[in-house]
């Protein structure tokens, strides 16, 4: 079975691929876990950053709720 991440691989770099499917680890084993943790700490930005975007959609939307039922309560008196 060929997966879709062994294309890439291969495609980026034949070689490195061939040493995967060999059983050879890479070299540089602390800049893949560094870039893993930095691929991680950027995912929860953008998790949080998704988050505060929509906490700030339900704020306004419950000003604006509360101001149309303000608006609807000084023309009914």
């Amino acid at each position: 079975m060929i997966r879709a991440s062994d294309l890439g691989s291969y495609l980026y770099c034949r070689r490195a691929w061939w040493y995967r499917r060999q059983g050879v680890e890479s070299e540089n084993q602390a800049e893949l876990a560094s870039g893993t943790e930095i691929h991680a700490r950027h995912g929860r930005s953008v998790m949080a950053a998704g988050l505060l975007q929509l906490a700030g959609y339900a704020l306004l939307l419950a000003a604006i709720a509360l101001l149309v039922y303000q608006l609807t309560h000084m023309l009914l008196r």
